[in-house]
């Protein structure tokens, strides 16, 4: 028995642990030779070799000595991608695109060069637009990316193809592949897909069975609804909530029955779930009776001229109202009335107000003066019910013109609601309303709005973010102010417009007022926009040359 120091006796000597030789080895490793240097090894400059000539012959000896074991079944062959290669110069801009690590520029400053990592998604999503397979010895750095970045799982996983879940299936870092992709892959198509589809919705991981009733309902929303409904009864309570959520894709009339079920379900928030989705299907039961309770809280006072609305608030909130889903409890600083209000007036159909208030149009209706200082509080919930309803017609009416003095309308209450209610519009109108505000407004509240256009940006709004930089940049401030713009043009603004942006490209003479060295930071930052579109025109050539 060793003695510890404590028990030794002075005629018994103290045994010291001896470290194993491989612990050893890794301490010099760390420590440096000339601090700690392994048995065996000379100090001296020779030390360092000496170090790793030992960890190689100890590295020898560990791998000797495993005992054997029986031989694992061997793993089945990656499957053939039958989509065509990338071709040659595509698939290097790939590999430099997954293994450029920019580092920052002097004094934290950006410098003119790509960030490559920014134009990986977009070089996914023109691979993914023209059919071509990963080449195999990416698909690990892709998997890595998609692992480090939710927002490229999607189109990195659609690229990479099955091999990716062939892959994910042999290493624990990628299992996120196959909870992305619901059964691997394979639960949604074959002859057997329907017993696959049954056997994963009852036994797979949660994320797996989110995944599966997401992709059969933008497939076939009745098959998602009737897979939901065969183990509703069964989900917990917060399982049910995340599920009801999927509803949102394929939303339909049909849904209906199964969604007024759940507004009797035990647990409030997914009462309130199916509330809001009934609320989204203007003919439903539940639309026609908020709408009810809605008209008698609005009505038009035709004693006032001009005429006004005039609103009265509900008093109560009784059982059938929180049924139908509205919240009893204000959140602080709100009252209760106003609380109420609201809901009942985002929930109702919005074509219940024109025949309510004198058969207006909707910029009729939100031009009228509203009694008692209940405007803003009615005019942001008709902003909710567009949103949700995905009403256009309200939408431009609740924006407004926007080259108004309160660009956004009068019930855009906010930055994030008028964003909302670009989203109801087509693509070419979102984008020739965020140019008229940003020839108006400039850029200083534009990038929310910039977020939601399309890629690349129609050439009006392009011009319109070109001018406003040139304005900000002539005006002699910094251009950091104006970084996360200047972030989207790089990735929005179509590779067309790098020549219009040639003459900016030269230090300007400076105003008398201008910041210190403001105009060799902006030239500095002209000169990356125009590198990096030309960059992203290079990538699209390379993806069309087959």
């Amino acid at each position: 028995m060793t003695r510890t120091p404590e028990t030794a006796t002075p005629d018994t000597p103290v045994q010291t642990p001896v470290p194993r030789p491989w612990e050893e080895l890794v301490t010099a490793a760390l420590l440096g030779t000339d601090r700690r240097t392994p048995r065996g090894c000379e100090p001296g400059p020779r030390a360092p070799a000496a170090l790793l000539d030992a960890a190689a012959a100890q590295t020898v000896r560990r791998r000797a000595g495993l005992r054997p074991a029986p031989a694992a079944r061997r793993a089945e062959p990656a499957p053939e991608d039958p989509r065509p290669p990338l071709p040659t110069a595509a698939a290097h801009r790939l590999t430099t695109l997954l293994t450029d690590r920019p580092g920052p520029a002097g004094g934290g400053r950006r410098g003119t060069a790509p960030d490559l990592m920014e134009l990986l998604p977009q070089w996914l999503a023109a691979a993914n637009a023209r059919g071509f397979a990963a080449p195999p010895q990416t698909i690990p750095a892709l998997l890595d990316a998609a692992r480090g970045r939710t927002d490229l799982r999607p189109a990195a996983l659609t690229f990479a193809g099955p091999r990716a879940l062939w892959l994910a299936r042999l290493n624990p870092d990628w299992r996120f592949a196959l909870r992305s992709t619901p059964g691997g892959g394979t639960a949604l198509s074959g002859p057997d897909a329907a017993e696959r589809i049954r056997r994963l919705w009852e036994e797979g991981l949660f994320a797996e069975r989110v995944a599966l009733l997401a992709s059969l309902r933008a497939r076939d929303p009745a098959a998602g609804r009737a897979l939901l409904t065969s183990t509703w009864a069964t989900e917990r309570a917060e399982d049910r909530l995340m599920f009801l959520d999927s509803l949102r894709t394929g939303l339909e009339p049909a849904d209906e029955p199964f969604l007024e079920q759940a507004l009797s379900d035990r647990s409030r928030n997914v009462r309130a779930a199916a509330a809001e989705l009934l609320s989204a299907l203007p003919e439903s039961a539940l639309a026609a009776r908020m709408a009810a309770r809605a008209a008698t809280c609005v009505s038009l006072d035709r004693a006032l001229d001009p005429p006004a609305i005039a609103v009265e608030a509900p008093h109560e909130c009784d059982a059938a109202m929180e049924r139908d889903g509205v919240t009893l409890k204000p959140p602080s600083g709100r009252g209760e009335r106003s609380w109420w209000f609201g809901q009942l007036v985002e929930a109702a159909p919005l074509g219940t107000w024109p025949a309510r208030l004198g058969g207006r149009t909707p910029e009729e209706i939100v031009a009228l003066p509203v009694a008692d200082d209940w405007q803003s509080d009615l005019l942001a919930a008709w902003c909710r019910a567009a949103v949700r309803q995905r009403n256009g017609a309200w939408a431009r009416a609740l924006l407004g013109a926007p080259t108004a003095p309160e660009a956004g309308g009068p019930g855009a209450v906010s930055l994030a609601e008028r964003a909302k209610l670009l989203g109801t519009l087509r693509a070419a109108e979102r984008a020739e309303w965020v140019a008229g505000f940003i020839a108006t407004h400039g850029l200083s509240e534009a990038f929310q709005l910039l977020g939601m256009c399309a890629v690349p940006w129609a050439p009006p709004l392009g011009r319109a973010v070109v001018d406003a930089l040139n304005i900000a940049r002539d005006a002699g401030s910094y251009p950091w102010s104006f970084s996360g713009v200047m972030g989207l043009a790089e990735r929005c603004l179509d590779p067309s417009e790098a020549g219009r942006l040639d003459g900016l490209l030269a230090i300007p003479d400076e105003p008398q007022d201008a910041s210190p060295g403001a105009g060799g930071y902006w030239a500095e930052a002209f000169q990356r926009l125009v590198t990096t579109l030309r960059l992203r025109a290079a990538m699209a050539e390379e993806l069309g040359a087959v």
